[in-house]
């Protein structure tokens, strides 16, 4: 399903979205830290995960949490590290 209401970030937008790097992280804080990065953006806003592995369940996660709020794009796909841009959503 295609989210219209949903701007997926430019290249610039995202080289300065709000960085969520999980790699210093032990696994215990990882998911903690990554739920708490779309409860901090506005509207419109973007945050980049990056992990040192795909982080596949986290984004499904947040869909779970937050339906329809949330979407994803793929910025770099490993296979040392993964980027995730997650832009949140304009109010409807």
């Amino acid at each position: 399903m295609v989210r219209k209401d949903i701007k997926m970030p430019t290249e610039t937008e995202a080289a300065e979205a709000s960085v969520v790097d999980l790699r210093p992280l032990i696994p215990q804080e990882r998911h903690a830290t990554v739920f708490a990065a779309p409860e901090q953006l506005a509207q419109d806003e973007t945050f980049v995960l990056i992990n040192n592995h795909a982080p596949i369940p986290l984004p499904r996660h947040i869909e779970q949490l937050w339906p329809g709020r949330f979407v994803r794009e793929c910025l770099k796909d490993g296979p040392v590290e993964w980027q995730i841009a997650i832009p949140r959503a304009a109010a409807a």
